[in-house]
């Protein structure tokens, strides 16, 4: 992995985990420094991540993270069916990665006990990339954290708190066992609907707010 790649990975992840929102300015020079990367890298970063609708670069006035629309959330959501409910289907049975899904559930179960919505989110963020990581595909999973971090991006402007979201851990916990008790198959079908829901969640969040 070359230094522009991993510089790309560090900030998506910044924006999976919630730590930048819609519409903030990115320094160059904070963010050369922080992260001790020129600022020629950190520009060819900003280039990479805009072409993946993270970022938004404005003439004389900089780079700054990007605010998805209604379309955008129709569209991220078109992907997330495809690709979550495919790979979910077609996993095999006792996939090792399963303890990582698992693992997610813990993690937002233990944040919602103590109250920390944000990290509720980011555990469920880590839920979904972890159903996607069944289909072994390193580059599957490299493009679908590009999805996971508009969608957080898409949550954050429009104030769509975590713990809105917390019945969905519950829901994550049934995919698991749909899929270590039934069968793939069954747990893809559980996670259509839980999609479906998801996004009629979100976009009622954006007309409430009076987004586009």
């Amino acid at each position: 992995m070359n230094h522009d790649s991993s510089l790309v990975n560090r900030l998506t992840d910044r924006l999976i985990a919630g730590e930048l929102r819609p519409g903030d300015r990115l320094s160059e020079a904070s963010l050369a420094k922080e992260f001790d990367v020129s600022r020629n890298t950190l520009r060819e970063a900003f280039r990479v991540l805009g072409e993946q609708g993270l970022v938004t670069h404005i003439p004389h006035r900089g780079v700054s993270v990007a605010s998805p629309s209604m379309a955008d959330v129709v569209d991220i959501y078109r992907v997330r069916h495809h690709v979550e409910c495919s790979v979910l289907e077609r996993a095999p049975r006792n996939h090792p990665n399963l303890e990582r899904m698992e693992t997610a559930v813990a993690a937002a179960e233990k944040s919602a006990a103590a109250e920390d919505w944000l990290a509720v989110g980011t555990a469920n963020m880590a839920f979904h990339n972890a159903v996607v990581s069944l289909s072994d595909s390193r580059r599957l999973a490299r493009s679908f954290s590009n999805v996971l971090a508009e969608l957080r991006l898409a949550f954050l402007k429009v104030e769509v708190l975590d713990f809105l979201h917390s019945p969905f851990i519950d829901r994550n916990r049934e995919i698991i066992e749909a899929y270590s008790d039934e069968s793939p198959a069954a747990a893809a079908e559980r996670l259509r609907v839980y999609l479906g829901d998801s996004e009629r969640q979100v976009l009622g969040a954006y007309a409430r707010a009076g987004q586009d």
